[in-house]
């Protein structure tokens, strides 16, 4: 059952959570990061574990950029702000790197973190961790901030100016992210793989010892092998989480390929 809340966005509570948001953002954006702990919420996992499906899920609108092995290539920080939906109301979004621009055409901001992240770490597959700020406001997503990283990798990609040392580099990134006591651990676990084996999960019961701030997300349930389910991950009954799982059915790749939108992907899963 929904309360006044979740079913007004109008509650004076709303107004006063953007300003607290906001005025968080606008410390880190000024330094006071370094001197006083600021709260977030980090999205953690390893390559191709569905972060970018979770994140725009939880925006409701396609925008993050696609394609084969290492996409996630800089700390990408969203800044969400939910407006009130109306007739005239369109989603926007706006980069700190690109001062006075302002974009309603997604694909227009998918190929603008495409070439932000080409413009500090190279054209080829190369990481670093140089984050990107993108605020989106729209009806579909909640208040918050969010940091995906790039996904935990284990061997450097041929002729991608990645160095040997990227494992190390990805686990301190992630690392300089996630041990913050005020930082909230999305850890995203694909349920085709083995969960003992997620580096993700792993770093996150490293780095969040007592397990208070860590929520496991389990993707990709819908291409596990024929005759398997993840009741057992979800239940925690394999490796427990203090807060549990939630499991989420992301658009396949087929989906994507037939340019279903995330809203009517979500109607379709989810009604």
């Amino acid at each position: 059952m929904k309360n006044d809340l979740d079913s007004d966005a109008s509650h004076p509570l709303y107004a006063k959570l953007r300003k607290l948001i906001t005025l968080i953002d606008q410390l880190r954006d000024v330094g006071v990061s370094d001197y006083i702990k600021l709260p977030r919420i980090t999205v953690l996992g390893t390559q191709s574990s569905g972060k970018s499906s979770v994140l725009e899920s939880i925006v409701g609108i396609d925008f993050l950029p696609r394609g084969d092995g290492v996409v996630t290539r800089r700390p990408l920080e969203l800044r969400l702000t939910h407006i009130a939906d109306g007739i005239d109301v369109k989603p926007f979004a706006y980069f700190e790197e690109l001062k006075g621009e302002k974009f309603t055409d997604f694909t227009v901001v998918r190929q603008k973190i495409e070439e932000l992240t080409d413009k500090m770490a190279g054209k080829n597959k190369n990481i670093v961790d140089i984050p990107i700020v993108l605020n989106i406001s729209s009806p579909t997503c909640p208040d918050l901030t969010l940091v995906d990283l790039p996904g935990i990798t284990r061997i450097p990609i041929k002729n991608s100016g990645q160095g040997d040392d990227i494992e190390k580099v990805t686990k301190d990134m992630a690392t300089r992210y996630c041990k913050d006591p005020r930082t909230i651990i999305l850890c995203v676990i694909p349920a085709n793989q083995d969960i003992s084996t997620s580096d993700g999960l792993k770093m996150a019961r490293e780095i969040d010892l007592t397990g208070d701030r860590t929520i496991g997300v389990i993707t990709k349930i819908d291409i596990m092998d024929t005759g398997t389910n993840a009741k057992k991950t979800l239940l925690g009954h394999e490796v427990e989480l203090k807060y549990g799982y939630v499991g989420i059915k992301n658009r396949s790749q087929q989906d994507i390929i037939d340019k279903i939108s995330v809203n009517v992907a979500l109607q379709v899963y989810y009604i």
